[in-house]
C-alpha cells in the first residue's frame, strides 16, 4: 500500500508553515522556504509567484485545516457546532501565535489578501446560524471568539488567563444549554 506522496505545493506550504512558526511570518524568505521544502526557487515561484501569494496559500491551508477539525468535532451532532467552534477556537487562542507582521506585510502588498478569510468567516457564520436555534446567542459567542482572536493576533490580549477561561466557560455553558 503506497502512501500519499506530497506535491511540491504541499511541501512548500509545509515548509513555509514550519519556518513561519520558527522565525515569524514577517521574517520568512522565499529562499529559506524553497531550501526547506527541497525545491528550487523557480519551483517555489511557479506555485507562489510572490511572498504575498505564499502567505495567502498558508492562510487558505489554515482555513481548510480549521474547517476539517470543526467538522470532525461536530460530525456526530450538528447541534454541537457552536460548542465545537468555541472549543476549537479557545484551544487555538491558547497556542503561541506568530506576530501579525507577516499578515500586515501581505495586506500591504495585496489588499484582497484577507478575502478568503472573510469568505470563510461568512460561510462559517451562515453554517452555524443554520445549526444554532438561538441566533443572538450565536452572534455574541462569535463576536467574543473573533475578538479574542484579534486581540491575540495583534498582541493586544490584555485578559488574564482566568478572565479568558471565564469567558470561554460561559460561552460553552450557553452553547451547550441549547
Amino acid at each position: 500500500m503506497s502512501g500519499h506522496r506530497p506535491s511540491s505545493r504541499e511541501k512548500i506550504l509545509a515548509a513555509a508553515a514550519e519556518l513561519a512558526d520558527a522565525v515569524g511570518p514577517g521574517n520568512l524568505s522565499l529562499e529559506a522556504v524553497a531550501q526547506r521544502a527541497g525545491v528550487s526557487k523557480g519551483g517555489l515561484l511557479y506555485n507562489f509567484p510572490t511572498k504575498a501569494k505564499l502567505m495567502q496559500g498558508l492562510v487558505e491551508e489554515y482555513l481548510k485545516t480549521f474547517e476539517h477539525a470543526l467538522a470532525a468535532r461536530a460530525s456526530d451532532n450538528p447541534a454541537r457546532s457552536l460548542a465545537a467552534y468555541i472549543e476549537l477556537s479557545a484551544q487555538e487562542c491558547d497556542q503561541k501565535q506568530p506576530s501579525a507582521a507577516g499578515v500586515l506585510a501581505a495586506l500591504a502588498e495585496d489588499p484582497d489578501f484577507l478575502q478568503p478569510v472573510r469568505d470563510f468567516k461568512r460561510n462559517l457564520l451562515d453554517q452555524l446560524k443554520a445549526e444554532t436555534p438561538d441566533i443572538a446567542k450565536l452572534l455574541v459567542a462569535f463576536l467574543v471568539i473573533e475578538g479574542l482572536r484579534s486581540m491575540k493576533l495583534f498582541d493586544m490580549d490584555i485578559l488574564h488567563e482566568d478572565e479568558r477561561n471565564m469567558a470561554i466557560s460561559y460561552l460553552l455553558a450557553e452553547a451547550n444549554a441549547s
